[in-house]
């Protein structure tokens, strides 16, 4: 017997039974169902999100947004730990409901334990976030206490830097930003 594999859509989400600190995502219509991250993800994802938001003030090229959803067809909904978004590129995929219907220029993940959450995040969600032109991609590591970060090249993400604690995060996104790693995992295990 072949097995027809189930399709899920935005629309099924609605109908699912909704409880306290569970996540549905899509991905090319898999389904995906997690839990409340544990408050070192929280705090991590906190951190980055912070040192982004400060230098989105100081400069005033964009936001930084921490968990927005992501809703850009109707077999794709993610909600990524934080993104950044150019005021420019924010006009071009925010709805009146405040989702964003496009991808923002920069997403960070931070990996919460269990295979399937990681190879989430470090295949289907690189593959999504790849073919949808994100030109950068961070996967924060609280465990280990390292930032991987994915650039656009060739019209992909690939990897480009693993930066450790002692290193510091700058980006052609984000000029003049300069972030020290460790910061980002102090206390985090």
């Amino acid at each position: 017997m072949s097995q027809t594999r189930v399709r899920w859509t935005v629309r099924d989400l609605e109908v699912l039974p909704q409880s306290e600190g569970t996540y549905f995502e899509l991905i090319d219509g898999e389904l995906f169902v997690t839990r409340s991250p544990h408050r070192k993800h929280q705090q991590v994802s906190g951190r980055i999100y912070s040192a982004l938001d400060a230098w989105s003030e100081a400069s005033g090229l964009g936001e930084a947004i921490p968990a927005p959803g992501i809703i850009p067809s109707d077999t794709d909904n993610v909600i990524p730990d934080v993104v950044w978004v150019s005021q420019k590129r924010l006009a071009l995929i925010e709805d009146e409901a405040g989702h964003l219907t496009g991808f923002p220029e920069l997403i960070v993940e931070a990996l919460s334990p269990g295979e399937v959450n990681i190879r989430r995040d470090r295949e289907a969600k690189l593959k999504l976030y790849s073919v949808q032109g994100v030109q950068e991609y961070w996967i924060a590591d609280r465990f280990a206490k390292r930032l991987e970060v994915y650039r656009r090249e060739d019209g992909q993400l690939v990897l480009v830097a693993t930066l450790l604690e002692g290193d510091a995060l700058t980006s052609p996104l984000l000029p003049g930003f300069n972030y020290q790693i460790g910061r980002f995992f102090a206390d985090s295990r």
